[in-house]
């Protein structure tokens, strides 16, 4: 895995090289996936993401898998074990957000029809195919991410500035910014 040309910023750490050639930059379009990554965007929230990323495990267990149906419902009890909960970042502030975007998610769903339609239209549908030499080359924020920051908000959403919906759409493949010369570059932008 390391002999291919990638992205410089997954280093190497086996996780996150895994996590870029398999994920990072894929276009996502499951409601329930693309809840995962909002929420997991939001945690890294003044951290990297690695440190977020070797502890998505602890997160899908603490959060019931990221079934927003469930963790809407949570109240002072599970904020209390999750704040206890060392497998995840314990911050009340985001452990609060995490359950209110719960609540906002399946509001956009019913108002929606699905989650994944509404994300998608801040970019007509279609992933933007960005031409980056190197990685710094890409910005923390678009006009896309700061008109989805905007709508989220309105609709309750916490922890989603226009840096973090950048990288959220970065993640989701709403974006492709991986660089030119990585071997994920054009498999991404042909569907592999």
């Amino acid at each position: 895995m390391l002999d291919k040309e990638r992205c410089g910023w997954p280093g190497n750490d086996s996780l996150m090289i895994e996590y870029h050639d398999a994920e990072w930059g894929v276009p996502l379009r499951d409601d329930r996936k693309l809840f995962e990554f909002l929420l997991l965007d939001g945690a890294q929230a003044g951290l990297s993401w690695q440190t977020v990323l070797r502890k998505r495990e602890g997160y899908r267990r603490a959060f019931d898998n990221f079934d927003p149906q469930k963790i809407a419902l949570y109240g002072d009890a599970e904020v209390e074990r999750l704040m206890r909960d060392a497998e995840i970042i314990r911050n009340r502030q985001k452990i609060a957000s995490a359950i209110g975007n719960a609540r906002s998610y399946l509001q956009v769903v019913r108002e929606e029809g699905s989650f994944a339609d509404f994300i998608w239209s801040f970019v007509e549908g279609k992933p933007i195919v960005n031409q980056w030499n190197t990685h710094e080359g890409a910005p923390a924020t678009s006009l896309q991410s700061e008109s989805m920051s905007r709508e989220l908000r309105r609709r309750g959403f916490r922890f989603v500035g226009p840096t973090i919906c950048y990288a959220f759409m970065q993640a989701a493949g709403l974006v492709n910014d991986h660089v030119v010369t990585c071997f994920r570059y054009e498999e991404v932008n042909s569907g592999t």
